[in-house]
């Protein structure tokens, strides 16, 4: 693979299906329409990765895979060294507490090389091995700090002392996701093409809820969930439907490249999580036109246009039963009261604002 020349160069973990490794892809996307940019994964293998994550196959934007071995590997500092030094990279971005462990040390061996570290979720810092590790980590590679929502900025502080980081809301592309279609969009999914429609997009995993949606389900009568995602609890999760008598009702529709088509196909979108860093699938949705009903949980609050969502307790049927059955009210009477979500997205957490913020503070970095 030719790798480009002077890129900034993205570092991620692993690149697997996920609001983090679709972050950095997005945002690099973005910065390449004005800089040279090169993804970096540390973890995996071209092949393996693509065969895993269709998507990675269509990406232009340059991506190289370091093959890490498990556990600590101290031949990767020098191995990141020699590939900055190689395509004499203008800047380092780190993304999570390994890259910034192996590429934020790699990058003070490069003279004149910008860094910047961002944390998408600061639940690994409760972690006293892992809170002393990124305390070293970052006193090493003394990068700008950034954080992908308040909250994350103020666990920073509180676990690792020291100023506030700067926060950078993440950004979806409002090209790619806008409103559109309803009926040709369930059309294209198969979904029935009368009566209302909620969406979750998600990975069906128990962090996500999607056990609690089921049971709030099971008192919101006439209603259509659409399940896009793949996981480990798939069966478990269709044999509760079984159980309370919904299965008729759920469709599961298993992992949705084009999550802007299942944002079109509902009438609203919710997401049940028990636990969230700032999750695009919201900012995705609400840019696509629809309103959203979510759990009161990570960086939710900040991801939700309030005008138009609802926030309701995490890990309660009952209380996401009464979110769901208000928003499809609003729904049912033409969208009144539902504010205007898209237009938040705009003003919020478009990628055209993330890609600015973040280049215009990688370029003028000092390292």
């Amino acid at each position: 693979m030719e790798l480009p020349e002077k890129p900034i160069v993205h570092v991620v973990q692993h690149l697997v299906p996920g609001g983090l490794e679709v972050m950095v892809l997005e945002l690099a996307r973005a910065q390449a329409r004005h800089h040279p940019v090169l993804v970096v994964s540390l973890e995996g293998d071209a092949a393996s990765a693509r065969a895993a994550w269709p998507r990675l196959a269509r990406e232009t934007t340059p991506i190289l895979f370091m093959g890490k071995r498990p556990g600590l590997d101290p031949l990767m500092v020098p191995r990141l060294t020699r590939l900055l030094r190689r395509v004499r990279a203008v800047g380092v971005h780190t993304h999570h507490i390994g890259p910034l462990l192996y590429a934020g040390l790699a990058a003070r061996g490069v003279r004149n090389l910008r860094r910047i570290h961002t944390e998408h979720d600061a639940w690994h810092l409760q972690n006293a091995k892992r809170r002393r590790l990124a305390q070293i980590a970052l006193k090493i590679a003394n990068p700008i700090v950034v954080a992908d929502a308040p909250h994350v900025a103020d666990a920073v502080v509180l676990a690792l002392g020291g100023a506030r980081p700067q926060v950078i809301l993440n950004g979806v592309d409002t090209a790619r996701f806008a409103p559109g279609d309803q009926a040709a969009a369930r059309a294209a999914l198969g979904l029935p093409g009368t009566g209302q429609v909620i969406a979750i997009a998600a990975r069906l995993e128990r962090v996500k809820g999607i056990d609690v949606a089921l049971h709030a389900l099971a008192t919101v009568p006439g209603v259509t969930l659409a399940v896009g995602g793949s996981g480990s609890e798939r069966v478990a999760l269709q044999n509760l439907a079984e159980t309370l008598g919904i299965s008729a009702r759920v469709a599961w529709l298993g992992h949705v490249d084009d999550t802007a088509t299942l944002y079109r196909a509902a009438d609203i979108v919710c997401l049940p999580s028990r636990a969230e860093g700032l999750p695009l699938a919201l900012l995705e949705a609400q840019a696509c036109g629809r309103p959203v009903v979510a759990s009161r949980v990570g960086g939710v609050p900040a991801a939700l246009d309030s005008a138009s969502g609802e926030l309701v307790e995490a890990e309660n049927p009952a209380a996401l039963a009464q979110g769901l059955l208000l928003s499809l009210g609003k729904a049912a009477s033409s969208g009144q009261g539902f504010g205007d979500p898209r237009g938040f997205v705009m003003r919020t957490a478009s990628l055209a604002t993330m890609e600015a913020a973040y280049t215009n503070l990688m370029l003028g970095a000092t390292p």
